[in-house]
């Protein structure tokens, strides 16, 4: 159905694609994998016609195209749903969904009604229960990315490229989305499939394509297709297990006593964490993680209750008295809450402690170069200097910045939302090892995270949300998939 054929791309002196050969037929799920960095969201881009290769050729149903830009990509019949989310959060939901291609009653008046009596059947379809009426920037980013996948769906695509669908959706969310992968095959429907989540790509791929540093690496057929097969496609090389934490606990770092959020005014939320200590917190989307620990770090209204840092009470609603007192919080969406993109690396890297490097008002530009150099070699982010927009970067890269940003202010607890989301293996087992160094030091950490088995992995402790309070708390011991499901579903 769709064939690439020797596509380059170079930006400036760096190669992110040299010579690609790529396809997808008819009834057929490809896995498309590889590292951050590896070149899939430019092929990606290239398809969707984001993006013009310096070489090489598209070919669609058996003719030639020219994809020159997302228009004439979309006529064909080829639909995207990219990792980072491309919505307006002011319009309502059916408005987002319909975006260019408004229902309309005569010439000039938009028909709401159709579109919002249209959108609920696609949501349905993908299985998010939500007004479409309702605000898109009232759900949640799991929520939205749903959304995002209805938008394609509607599209009626022949081709469809999912990239990272899964990132920010709880297990029973993802598994929603299997099914609906599943059924878009049956239904002829070739479906590109790009995850850093190998098991979703062993359950669905009829075949692997990996790319490895811009050119192809191998490919997997059906029966070949197991996690450490693709991993040593991507990485070239077989991962070590990570060996078994010793941990060891401190007093309590961080004490949060009946937290009450704005999401959920009629409960209460008690926990803490010592000192050594990795807290993971596990629940469906919309459960109120990420409302919890934003009230607990002062960026969304904490409405009751206390929060002490060190037995010290924070104050409620400042994110810049958490900072000082030594409470760091690595938002969700590192894209819009955590990095300026349009600015540098090195910017990115120092922005909470400018005054650091200022002598007499003034910012020492040699010793920022020097500071954020040794950062990018401590934390492992591989950008071509600290000068270059950190928007460019991978998105592993992307977080190690901003994991760097933050541990080099030594903190007392780290609160890291979603800390491997769209994040590839290599990269990830990089950040599992430096989380586990920091508990290691004595840090505090609580981390949310929609992946269960990163929950598992990493957590001396589970807690589990339901609907805005606390379902149950898991020692290590009892934390099994089962056990958390069961308090997240009730």
């Amino acid at each position: 159905m769709l064939r690439a054929h020797g596509i380059s791309k170079r930006y400036g002196g760096v190669i992110a694609l040299a010579e690609v050969n790529f396809e997808v037929r008819f009834c057929e799920v490809v896995g498309l994998i590889g590292e951050n960095g590896a070149g899939k969201s430019t092929l990606i881009k290239v398809l969707g016609g984001l993006v013009a290769p310096d070489s090489g050729r598209i070919e669609f149903e058996g003719g030639a195209v020219s994809l020159r830009s997302p228009q004439e990509s979309i006529s064909l019949g080829i639909g995207i749903i990219h990792q980072e989310l491309s919505n307006l959060p002011n319009l309502d939901i059916a408005s987002n969904i319909f975006l260019g291609r408004e229902k309309t009653k005569g010439k000039w008046w938009l028909d709401d009604r159709a579109s919002r009596a249209e959108a609920a059947k696609i949501l349905a379809r993908v299985g998010l229960d939500a007004d479409p009426a309702k605000p898109l920037g009232a759900l949640t980013l799991g929520e939205q990315q749903m959304v995002e996948i209805a938008k394609a769906l509607s599209l009626e695509a022949k081709v469809l490229i999912m990239d990272e669908p899964t990132s920010s959706l709880s297990a029973k969310e993802a598994e929603t989305l299997i099914g609906l992968v599943r059924r878009l095959r049956e239904d002829g429907v070739g479906v590109v499939y790009v995850s850093h989540r190998l098991d979703e790509v062993v359950a669905l791929a009829d075949r692997v394509t990996a790319l490895r540093d811009g050119r192809n690496a191998g490919e997997l057929a059906k029966q070949e297709i197991s996690q450490p097969a693709m991993i040593r496609l991507m990485v070239g090389r077989d991962l070590e297990p990570a060996s078994a934490r010793q941990a060891s606990f401190g007093e309590v770092q961080l004490r949060a006593d009946r937290v009450v959020t704005n999401r959920f005014p009629n409960e209460a939320t008690s926990l803490e964490v010592r000192a050594g200590e990795i807290v993971g917190i596990a629940g469906l989307v919309g459960s109120g993680r990420t409302e919890l620990v934003n009230a607990i770090y002062g960026v969304e209204p904490r409405l009751a209750g206390e929060v002490t840092l060190g037995g010290r009470p924070l104050e409620a609603n400042n994110p810049r008295a958490s900072i000082e007192a030594g409470l760091v919080l690595v938002p969700e969406d590192r894209r819009t809450q955590a990095l300026i993109l349009a600015s540098s690396v090195g910017d990115n890297l120092v922005l909470p402690r400018w005054e650091d490097f200022a002598r007499n008002g003034l910012v020492q530009s040699a010793a920022v170069r020097e500071e954020t150099q040794s950062l990018c070699a401590t934390y492992g982010v591989k950008a071509a200097s600290v000068d270059v927009p950190v928007g460019t970067l991978s998105g592993g890269n992307q977080q190690k910045v901003v994991l760097a940003k933050w541990l080099s202010m030594k903190p007392k607890c780290l609160i890291v939302d979603e800390p491997t989301r769209g994040i590839d293996v290599g990269a990830r087992e990089e950040i599992y090892e430096a989380m586990r160094e920091l508990a290691a030091q004595g840090v505090a950490i609580l981390m949310v995270s929609s992946d269960l088995q990163e929950v598992l992995a990493l957590s001396d402790r589970v807690i589990v949300m339901r609907e805005g309070r606390m379902a149950g708390s898991l020692d290590r011991a009892l934390a099994t998939e089962e056990s958390v499901m069961e308090l997240a579903v009730g």
